[in-house]
């Protein structure tokens, strides 16, 4: 086995690291100082490639491997082998070391981002706990919107509106890569019960349903329900069932010329004064009001 390793320089590579100046400007700005790019390129068939630092970096580091195979290190811990479709995220002043695969180098996309909101969105959904594998659909909006931040910087990396529009095309990437890749497995059990109890909750909109109904529908404890409504939802479960009731509501009233009082006992209210109380506290105004709202 060869020990060759260079850091970079491949053929047919991309690479592209803003000047001192921009990063002053980007780390200033209003529109940007929350998330921009620092570094962004790609290799191709990268035999040797091998990167150290044992400091870390002071921006995260993405890198995703398209074809081939490498592998990373991070904080001096297990090495982890990176495969086609799967994305390494290094976060940001973290030592690490990475390289390719002697046998069948990664071809590489990768770039460097900086700002709170980057750490937040590697948080949030969970792009530091290992290697994100990401599905077919991922993988063509991941060289899409590589290819468009990359060609926008080339181009113009002195215009502050064309850093702006990679950065933001670079954060919706991120929020694409963490919906798409679904999580851990833990996120998605939380997903299915949530799921089970919306289904619940859509089939009887037109009935009352209590707290211990649907902990009991779904099989988790009313305190653990709660927690995951107030997680997902930002609600607890029977105020996001409400909000339900109040969401069929106002399609009924944009769409239907049925009465308010047909309209409330649709909803499960059979007091037409009480469903209209209920419907301006979550509104604004009342069913009458709102119907004559001009839509479209």
């Amino acid at each position: 086995m060869t020990n060759i390793q260079k850091p970079d320089g491949f053929a047919s590579q991309k690479l592209f690291v803003q000047p001192e100046y921009m990063l002053k400007e980007l780390g200033e700005s209003e529109l940007t100082r929350s998330l921009f790019i620092s570094d962004i390129g790609s290799f191709p068939h990268a035999q040797f490639h091998f990167r150290e630092r044992k400091e870390g970096c002071p921006a995260h580091i993405f890198i995703y491997c398209a074809q081939g195979s490498g592998w990373v290190e991070y904080d001096g811990g297990q090495h982890t082998v990176v495969e086609q479709r799967q994305l390494a995220v290094i976060p940001a002043g973290t030592p690490h070391r990475y390289g390719a695969s002697a046998d069948n180098p990664w071809s590489i996309y990768w770039f460097h981002l900086q700002g709170d909101h980057a750490s937040q969105l590697i948080r949030f959904y969970g792009l530091d706990r290992g290697l994100v594998t990401l599905p077919l659909s991922a993988h063509a909006k991941m060289l899409e919107d590589f290819e468009q931040c990359y060609s926008l910087l080339v181009n113009k990396a002195y215009s502050l509106p064309v850093q702006i529009h990679a950065a933001n095309t670079m954060r919706h990437l991120l929020s694409s890569i963490g919906i798409s890749a679904g999580g851990s497995l833990q996120d998605k059990k939380r997903e299915r019960y949530l799921e089970q109890a919306l289904r619940y909750m859509t089939d009887r909109l037109a009935e009352s349903i209590t707290l211990p109904d649907l902990a009991r529908h779904t099989g988790l404890s009313k305190q653990h329900l709660i927690y995951l409504f107030n997680q997902e939802t930002g609600c607890p479960p029977i105020e996001y069932f409400i909000r339900m009731k109040m969401q069929r509501a106002s399609s009924l009233l944009d769409l239907t010329d049925f009465s308010i009082k047909e309209i409330a006992a649709s909803v499960g209210f059979p007091d037409p004064y009480y469903f209209s109380r209920l419907f301006k506290k979550f509104n604004g105004c009342s069913p009458t009001e709102y119907r004559s709202i001009p839509k479209g």
